[in-house]
């Protein structure tokens, strides 16, 4: 899966949100290293996608500990389907694509290149 570099080299890939009425939703996420899950979007974001929220979790961040609520979202990622746990806090301004996406992904930053790869 082809990425691109946004503002001060982040690593971003489209991906796809699918909400629970089957509608497409296109985002540009950022992969962040720094987050172990799979997912994290704001809280502002989950009404319109209606999935279904499975319970709170807290997780140590760069802001001390916060309350994430866990949803199971439907999301497309290199042309794949996957249901996958989702993050869900206040304050998050990107999409943001966690390390479980490089468990089974071989991830390529070149910027001089210009290439970024995740496959």
């Amino acid at each position: 899966m082809n990425g691109f570099f946004g503002e001060e080299d982040s690593l971003l890939f489209e991906i796809l949100l699918i909400a629970s009425d089957g509608l497409e939703l296109p985002v540009d996420a950022m992969l962040d290293t720094g987050f172990s899950d799979f997912l994290a979007i704001n809280d502002q974001d989950i009404d319109a996608l209606g999935w279904e929220r499975l319970r709170e979790q807290t997780m140590r961040t760069a802001r001390g500990d916060v309350k994430f609520d866990i949803y199971i979202g439907k999301v497309i990622f290199d042309s794949q389907e996957y249901d996958i746990p989702v993050h869900v806090g206040e304050g998050l301004t990107e999409v943001l694509l966690g390390r479980q996406w490089l468990t089974t992904r071989r991830l390529v930053v070149d910027i001089n290149k210009n290439e970024l790869t995740l496959g």
